[in-house]
């Protein structure tokens, strides 16, 4: 009996610029570049230097902490760059792609015949094990620890969220082989979250897993929600969790062998004219795609990796992250004073109050898309108690306090509140209506990072 869950609180953000479903092509390039600050919590040594030839699979980098935690390379070629920043801290590994891909051969196989530590083995030796991400801390799961349970979201509420239906049409086998996996793993429950609404075949009807049905507005795709309301980690409990998009590439490796981190990636926002889906490899250059969108006269433009609250911002000459399927275009917006500037009952703007005209007109139809650029439109003050958060946030959990807990680095506090439960990503809506302009997710993974520094 597949159990359901209805979110009430929370705000889909009326966002112009969903994809269609329509497939644009296949994206290569010659170079593509790894970086190692997507991997929050791994502390990077290379396994490469400048000049080495590598096979897809062949890893680029491994955890200093836990070395069987490696970062495989997407293609076949030559190591030809590996920048630093400050204090030689590593930014990206870049591989210039030789003739056709050729590929490491970890040989086929069927994760139900194996035992645990062989399929945890099979997952690390291939370079794939920073899908698999752990609560608490939010980072890339310690593998010599035992996970409670594994969570699985098997969707995205996110705004301008591609559609998992049409990625995952053809990659059923990928993905009940990946759910397999990971049923080995824990000697608990795998949880696969769903959309109500999902059409996905190898979602609805998937093995080895507890299925729960969401519905409700963002951010009831986030997998800290669904285990907040399925089965919440408790002080000194490890869960772990993936997307079912990463599980579809583990699965990928059992099926065939070999390690392909192709996505299929949604290209949304406002500003592209053509919405669509496109095949790349992880750290493949977007330039040839970014620089196709024409520039608005009146602003510049914001390219994002990933979805508009939680993505990271690049440029157009920068890469696809590894953990993204969805790259986002709006407008940076400028810093031109307007008339009377809040007050205006213009009815092209959006805000999740009521301070424009516009949330009338979307509460009675007459208008449901708005193009919004990335200003911030205020100034830092305050934390203001006015319940704005507590609107947007399903968690059992006080968000205000835990913030001001965070900022005053009381750890016993933290921990009462509940922040070995939560990341960054489920206070993005919270900082989208906040009042004072905090960066509540980044006070977060600091707040996170310290735990992890003291607790660990």
């Amino acid at each position: 009996m597949v159990s359901r869950i209805k979110i009430k609180k929370g705000l889909d953000i009326p966002l112009l610029g969903e994809p269609q479903d329509i497939f644009l092509g296949e994206v290569k390039s010659d170079v593509l570049k790894i970086c190692p600050e997507d991997f929050i919590g791994v502390t990077p040594k290379l396994s490469v230097k400048v000049g080495d030839e590598v096979k897809a699979g062949t890893a680029l980098m491994y955890d200093r902490n836990y070395p069987s935690v490696k970062v495989a390379s997407p293609v076949s070629g030559v190591v030809t760059a590996i920048e630093r920043g400050e204090k030689r801290r590593i930014l990206n590994i870049t591989v210039e792609r030789k003739g056709e891909n050729e590929f490491v051969d970890y040989g086929i196989k069927n994760a139900l015949t194996m035992k645990s530590e062989e399929v945890k083995d099979f997952i690390l030796d291939a370079g794939l094990w920073f899908f698999v991400k752990q609560r608490p801390y939010d980072v890339v799961a310690n593998p010599d620890k035992d996970p409670r349970d594994i969570f699985v979201t098997g969707f995205s509420s996110a705004p301008l969220a591609p559609s998992y239906d049409y990625i995952l049409k053809d990659e059923s086998k990928d993905v009940q082989a990946g759910l397999d996996a990971l049923s080995i793993l824990t000697k608990g429950k795998v949880y696969l979250s769903i959309d109500l609404h999902t059409s996905c075949k190898a979602l609805k009807y998937a093995k080895n897993v507890v299925i729960t049905e969401f519905e409700g507005p963002h951010p009831a795709g986030n997998v800290g929600v669904q285990i907040n309301h399925i089965a919440p980690v408790n002080s000194g409990e490890v869960v772990w969790t993936l997307n079912v998009l990463d599980v579809a590439i583990i699965g990928r490796l059992f099926n065939t062998g070999k390690v392909d981190l192709t996505r299929t990636v949604a290209l949304t926002g406002s500003e592209v004219e053509n919405r669509g889906y496109y095949k790349m490899l992880i750290g493949t250059l977007l330039n040839d795609v970014l620089k196709s969108i024409p520039k608005p006269k009146d602003s510049r433009l914001r390219y994002i990796s990933g979805d508009p609250l939680t993505g990271r911002k690049i440029d157009e000459n920068d890469v696809l992250r590894a953990y993204s399927s969805q790259i986002t275009v709006i407008p940076e917006g400028n810093n031109t004073h307007e008339f009377i500037g809040w007050a205006s009952m213009s009815t092209n703007k959006y805000s999740a109050g009521n301070t424009y005209l516009s949330n009338l007109l979307v509460k009675i139809g007459v208008k449901d898309k708005f193009r919004i650029d990335a200003r911030l439109k205020g100034g830092r003050r305050a934390i203001i108690m006015s319940n704005e958060y507590d609107q947007v946030f399903p968690m059992d959990i006080y968000p205000e306090f835990l913030l001001k807990s965070i900022i005053a680095f009381d750890i016993d506090k933290m921990i009462q509140l509940g922040i070995f439960e939560v990341a960054p990503e489920d206070f993005a809506l919270c900082e989208f209506v906040d009042t004072s302009k905090l960066e509540v997710q980044k006070i977060v993974r600091t707040g996170l990072d310290l735990l992890r520094k003291e607790v660990e």
